[in-house]
C-alpha cells in the first residue's frame, strides 16, 4: 500500500530508513579523493618496501639511526650478478615454475570440467577436498608430503619439488577453471555435437576459445605461486634443489645476515612476478577472478 493511501486512511508515514540516510554515497566529485587515497595506500604498502629494497641493494654503509644510507656502491649488484648460485637458482625457479604450470593445468582442466558440467551429489565435499591444501597451512602440507616423498625416494629431487608445488597451485587453478567452464553456454556445446563434432573437436574449437581466460588465469597464478614458493620447496628439495626463495632465506639467516645481498635477491625474485601480474591485469577479466576466487 502506498504512502498516500496510508495518509488517506488516517495512517502515518513510514519511518525513514536512517541507516540509508547515514550511508555515504560516492559521487563524481569524490573520485579525486578516493583515487588519491587508494594510490596513497598502494604507495605505502608496495612502493615504500620497494624503495627500501633498492636502497639496501646499493647501500655501502647504512647505520641504524639514519633514514638514508651514508654511502652508496654497486658492489652488491656486481656480487649478485656474478654469483653462479643466483644464476642457478633463477634457472631452477623458472623451469620448475613452467613445469608446475603445465602439470597444474593438465590436472586442473578435467577436474574443473567434471565439477562444472556433471551433476554430483557430494560436490560440496569434493570442492572442500580440492581446497584442503589451501585451507591447511603450507608448512603442515609440506611436512606431511615430505614424509611420503622420503618413503617414495622423491625427497631432494627436482621431481619431488615440482609435485609438492603442484599440490599448492592446483586448488586455485581448479576454482578458476570451474568458474570458466560453468559460464559456457550449453546451447553451443549441444549445437557442436549435433553437427557431428566429437569430444576432441568440441574441446578444441568451442571450449578452448571460450574459456581461455580461465586457462590463462590459472596458468599465470600457478606460475607465480610456484616461483615464490618457499615452505614446500625448502622441506622437500633443500639443500639439493635451490630456488630463489631458498637462496633468499640463506641470505637472511640470522647467523650470517646479509641485508644488501638479500635485498638484491628479493628484487630479482620480484621481476618475473611483476611481469606476470602486469600481463594478468591486461589479459584477464575481473568477473572471472571474482567468481573463481570469491565463491566458497
Amino acid at each position: 500500500m502506498s504512502a498516500n493511501a496510508n495518509l488517506a486512511d488516517g495512517g502515518t508515514m513510514p519511518a525513514p530508513d536512517r541507516a540509508a540516510e547515514r550511508r555515504r554515497r560516492f559521487g563524481a566529485d569524490d573520485r579525486l579523493w578516493v583515487s588519491a587515497g587508494l594510490f596513497t595506500a598502494l604507495a605505502l604498502t608496495v612502493g615504500v618496501p620497494l624503495i627500501v629494497l633498492l636502497l639496501w641493494s646499493v647501500a655501502a654503509r647504512w647505520p641504524a639511526p639514519d633514514l638514508l644510507p651514508r654511502a652508496y656502491a654497486a658492489d652488491t649488484w656486481r656480487a649478485v650478478l656474478g654469483d653462479r648460485d643466483l644464476l642457478a637458482a633463477t634457472v631452477n625457479s623458472l623451469w620448475i615454475a613452467i613445469a608446475v604450470t603445465l602439470l597444474t593445468t593438465a590436472l586442473a582442466a578435467p577436474t574443473a570440467w567434471a565439477l562444472a558440467r556433471f551433476p554430483m551429489r557430494w560436490r560440496r565435499t569434493v570442492e572442500l577436498f580440492v581446497l584442503a591444501p589451501v585451507i591447511v597451512p603450507g608448512i603442515v602440507v609440506a611436512t606431511g608430503v615430505g614424509l611420503v616423498f622420503q618413503v617414495l625416494g622423491l625427497s631432494y629431487t627436482a621431481t619431488g619439488v615440482v609435485l609438492v608445488q603442484t599440490v599448492g597451485t592446483l586448488p586455485l587453478a581448479v576454482r578458476l577453471l570451474t568458474a570458466s567452464f560453468e559460464a559456457l553456454p550449453d546451447e553451443l556445446l549441444h549445437a557442436a555435437r549435433s553437427l557431428g563434432a566429437g569430444p576432441a573437436a568440441v574441446a578444441w574449437h568451442v571450449v578452448l576459445p571460450l574459456s581461455w581466460h580461465g586457462l590463462a588465469a590459472g596458468a599465470l597464478l600457478s606460475f607465480v605461486g610456484s616461483f615464490e614458493e618457499f615452505d614446500k620447496t625448502f622441506i622437500v628439495g633443500a639443500p639439493v634443489v635451490q630456488t630463489l626463495p631458498v637462496l633468499l632465506y640463506h641470505h637472511l639467516d640470522p647467523y650470517s645476515l646479509q641485508f644488501p645481498l638479500a635485498a638484491a635477491t628479493a628484487l630479482v625474485l620480484l621481476v618475473p612476478v611483476l611481469v606476470v601480474f602486469v600481463l594478468s591485469g591486461r589479459l584477464l577479466r575481473d568477473d572471472l577472478m571474482a567468481s573463481g576466487m570469491g565463491r566458497l
